[in-house]
């Protein structure tokens, strides 16, 4: 497993957040951390990214336990925020070569191969045109797909995604589907969440199905997305269909 999570104990301050949560992610899969708002999605991807750390248990990545530090998952591991604050007025050319910054060494400038890769991540993105255009002056969709491609530069092995479809009108949010198809097809390993069961059932191999920081279930969308489960954690009524071989989830 490539990510895997053993006895997981985490909270805020004093106020216990998640206890003895376990789970396992394969290599070369892509896995929804699926739940509604509050459940713990955000903090379980900061865990998995060594930005927070478990009060006790254990998070290993790649074969890296979390706690010796982010400094050694840097080359394995890359995020897409849900937001992102950029204070300067890169372009968006700039912006997405700041990827590359893992590979170079101290003081190193990117060469003319980096800038291949940037312009390359661009257009599997769907986004050259706007490689002139400064960062701050982006919608809110051109934006992620900005931060998509700065992720890809980057080149790591497991990508891990915070809602990256919430800003994304649906030609977008197909497009970023997509992508986690091709990373996948390509090797890497792709962790996103989302509090929409039918982005999770439209690409994952595989669901983890939080409520108020626990795992309420874990497995293929066919065995986590039932009206059952779903119906319990988010608290309405629901009604799950097949539609070509995966489960579509319905609101009454």
């Amino acid at each position: 497993m490539i990510i895997s999570a053993e006895s997981l104990d985490f909270g805020y301050g004093r106020e216990p957040f998640m206890a003895g949560l376990s789970l396992a992610i394969p290599e070369g899969s892509i896995c929804a951390v699926l739940g509604p708002n509050g459940s713990g999605k955000t903090t379980l991807l900061l865990l998995f990214l060594g930005l927070l750390l478990p009060k006790s248990g254990s998070v290993s990545v790649a074969g890296i336990d979390t706690a010796a530090g982010r400094e050694r998952l840097k080359r394995s591991i890359g995020l897409v925020p849900q937001d992102e604050s950029i204070p300067f007025a890169l372009s968006v050319f700039e912006y997405v070569l700041l990827g590359r910054a893992p590979h170079l060494g101290l003081l190193q400038q990117p060469g003319t191969e980096d800038r291949a890769v940037a312009m390359a991540a661009l257009e599997q993105v769907g986004i050259p045109h706007l490689k002139d255009r400064p960062v701050t002056a982006l919608s809110g969709g051109e934006r992620q797909l900005s931060t998509v491609a700065r992720v890809i530069v980057q080149d790591p092995r497991i990508l891990l995604m915070d809602e990256p479809t919430s800003h994304l009108d649906l030609a977008n949010t197909r497009r970023i589907l997509a992508m986690m198809r091709l990373l996948k097809s390509s090797g890497k390993t792709v962790v996103f969440s989302t509090h929409d069961p039918n982005a999770a059932t439209a690409v994952a191999d595989q669901v983890v199905l939080l409520h108020r920081g626990a795992v309420m279930a874990a497995g293929r969308p066919q065995e986590v997305l039932t009206e059952k489960t779903l119906s319990a954690v988010y608290g309405v009524p629901v009604e799950v269909r097949t539609v070509d071989g995966r489960p579509w989830v319905m609101v009454d």
